[in-house]
């Protein structure tokens, strides 16, 4: 699959030259160019991108901005940063960014964040999935679906929790929202997907967001956004 992708930096040289890595290292096609967030913002807005390769200083709206703003939407693409600055590594993981390369960027590393972005074999129609292979204290275990409350995003790692407990899981969010869409769960937020079994209280929040109160003794409060409040209301019956 190639993956269609849109460039956004302020220096034109910058763009000509990760088009040129990008063609190098294969499996994306750069359909689109910005040379400011705001522009990407109206592009993305306007055409379906898989991937936005995103530079991070940039004048007016910010890269980490930008990418701040896409998690609202209700399909967005994923963001591998690009950036001459290592500093930002940190808050753009917390944005849920697959990558993050800092300039001069290799191809071999290029290819690397590019391979985050392919998608897991599908699972072949009819088949149920009962168990996720997930990872706690050094041992690999089988995590039954019913016993999962939650899922957050970890880099390009999943955490997955259960009534008190926490699993990690080296399949991303996006894998696992496929994977588990058929059994009841629902993609909350870009950083949460949720089982929609384990619901027990919906709360309106300010600006039209929701708030998801779990069954678990806990009571765990995982956040809407607001691009999918109508899609959560609709799959709860609401």
């Amino acid at each position: 699959m190639v993956l269609k992708a849109l460039v956004c930096d302020d220096e034109a040289p910058a763009r000509s030259e990760l088009r040129y890595l990008l063609i190098e290292a294969g499996g994306v096609e750069v359909v689109g160019e910005a040379s400011s967030a705001a522009e990407a913002l109206q592009l993305i807005r306007a055409l379906p991108y898989d991937v936005v390769f995103l530079d991070i200083d940039m004048p007016g709206l910010s890269g980490m901005q930008l990418a701040e703003a896409l998690g609202e939407l209700e399909r967005q693409p994923a963001i591998i940063f690009v950036t001459a600055y290592s500093e930002h590594a940190v808050k753009a993981f917390e944005v849920a960014a697959t990558d993050y390369l800092v300039k001069p960027v290799e191809v071999a590393r290029l290819r690397q964040a590019i391979d985050r972005l392919t998608p897991v074999e599908p699972v072949a129609t009819g088949a149920r999935i009962e168990r996720v292979p997930v990872e706690k204290a050094g041992r690999k275990l089988l995590l039954s679906v019913e016993e999962i409350f939650y899922v957050m995003a970890k880099d390009d790692y999943s955490y997955l929790y259960t009534d008190g407990e926490r699993y990690l899981s080296t399949i991303s969010l996006a894998n696992l929202e496929t994977r588990l869409e058929a059994r009841g769960f629902f993609r909350v937020h870009r950083r949460f997907l949720v089982n929609l079994a384990q619901i027990k209280e919906v709360v309106p929040m300010y600006g039209g967001t929701l708030l998801v109160t779990l069954k678990d003794k806990a009571g765990t409060q995982v956040p809407v956004s607001r691009r999918r409040v109508p899609s959560l209301k609709r799959a709860l019956g609401l």
